[in-house]
């Protein structure tokens, strides 16, 4: 057998069919990997899209932390200021007499005098506890009345006139104020108090 060491050529026709062969798997194997590669490439980008919004998100609260930290300084520095317009306990008898002695002072500063004082009256709503004081005054000098309102307007605790009436006789002004200051109830002061209403 001469053939059987010599090398056997293809023939064409051979080749054509082996050249389609390799043809057919290069388009199998496209038409097979092209949506595996597309479906990773897609799922790749996924991830990359949701890491830049999960970045811009942490730098937008970054940047918004110092705003919220400045935010919060100053409800902080507001319900100190409001702390000290109201009265502390919640005791009628106790805030009618700080009402007094602070009218009492701004009255005399003022040169002013307090003849009388009415019993306080109270009213309780929401947390809050309200006292009316009413006081006699006298002075000889109408200039003094304005000094005076000036004063308790300023007073910390807080005061508010709700009523206010002056009469001449002669030398003298003679006429009645009404005054009131708030405090918070005990339930409200008490932490998380007032919070579930």
């Amino acid at each position: 057998m001469p053939g059987a060491d010599q090398k056997r050529t293809m023939t064409r026709r051979e080749k054509n069919i082996l050249l389609l062969a390799i043809v057919v798997g290069i388009v199998f194997a496209i038409s097979q990997g092209l949506p595996m590669v597309r479906g990773f490439y897609s799922a790749r980008a996924a991830v990359i899209d949701q890491v830049r919004i999960d970045i811009e998100r942490e730098r937008r609260l970054i940047e918004e932390e110092e705003l919220w930290r400045e935010r919060g300084a100053a409800i902080e520095t507001q319900l100190q200021a409001l702390d000290a317009q109201v009265f502390q306990g919640a005791s009628v008898p106790l805030i009618s007499a700080n009402i007094q002695r602070i009218v009492r002072d701004h009255a005399t500063q003022s040169g002013i005098s307090v003849t009388s004082t009415r019993l306080a009256e109270s009213m309780e709503a929401d947390g809050w506890l309200l006292v009316e004081q009413e006081l006699s005054v006298q002075t000889n000098n109408q200039n003094n009345i304005m000094q005076f309102l000036q004063r308790l307007e300023e007073s910390r605790p807080w005061l508010g006139v709700t009523a206010f009436s002056v009469r001449r006789n002669r030398n003298q002004y003679a006429g009645t104020i009404t005054v009131m200051g708030f405090s918070r109830t005990q339930e409200a002061a008490a932490p998380g108090g007032g919070a579930s209403r």
